[in-house]
């Protein structure tokens, strides 16, 4: 059976991104590039709206504000190119040009049960912020792990990303700092119906 772990890389405020930020907010270290090369093979699950962003990445499109990618934003596009990735959309048209690829149309609750059920190995979300909020409510995910940068974008953040979100209990499973600053932070979540002192609806 597959082990589907959500991934998020934030700001300290859990923003997704920033306007005027670069990748990473421009704070990534040795110890963090060394881990991410380090991580074992995954296939990535995405929406339509991550799929655009990053195949555009991946054809040169360069993001926002920057002239060109820095060494360890095409180094994690490369990355990505080769590994195998599923996109739930209803309106991406098949085939897709970004290299290793699949469109998937059906329910992606229930796509990403059965890839868990018939499959082996990782899933990993990808930014795709809905899609990892659907997939925590269904009670899918096996692992929750954010690391977070330290910056607060309350002028500048996009993408709060737990906007939405029910009530979760999170059982911490690791934690690292990397290079003095990053912190990781790993639970083994469980969706709550209600928080503790709420009656039971």
């Amino acid at each position: 059976m597959s082990e589907l772990l959500v991934d998020f890389i934030t700001s300290l405020d859990g923003c997704a991104s920033g306007k005027g930020w670069p990748g990473w907010w421009g704070l990534e270290g040795p110890e963090y590039l060394a881990w991410l090369g380090e991580q074992p093979e995954v296939t990535y699950l995405m929406g339509a709206k991550t799929y655009r962003l990053m195949s555009g990445f991946a054809a040169g499109e360069v993001p926002s504000g920057q002239d060109d990618f820095r060494s360890e934003e095409e180094d994690s596009v490369d990355q990505l190119t080769r590994a195998p990735k599923v996109v739930f959309s209803s309106s991406l048209e098949a085939p897709l040009p970004w290299a290793n690829a699949t469109l998937v149309r059906d329910d992606a609750v229930e796509a990403v049960r059965a890839m868990k059920e018939d499959g082996s190995g990782i899933l990993s979300t990808i930014g795709s912020l809905s899609l990892a909020r659907s997939l925590l409510r269904a009670g899918l995910v096996d692992r929750f792990r954010v690391v977070m940068f330290p910056v607060i974008t309350g002028a500048t953040g996009a993408e709060r990303i737990y906007d939405g979100y029910p009530d979760v209990a999170l059982d911490m499973i690791g934690h690292r700092t990397f290079d003095g600053r990053t912190q990781l932070v790993e639970y083994r979540p469980r969706v709550l119906d209600h928080p503790p002192l709420a009656a039971p609806a």
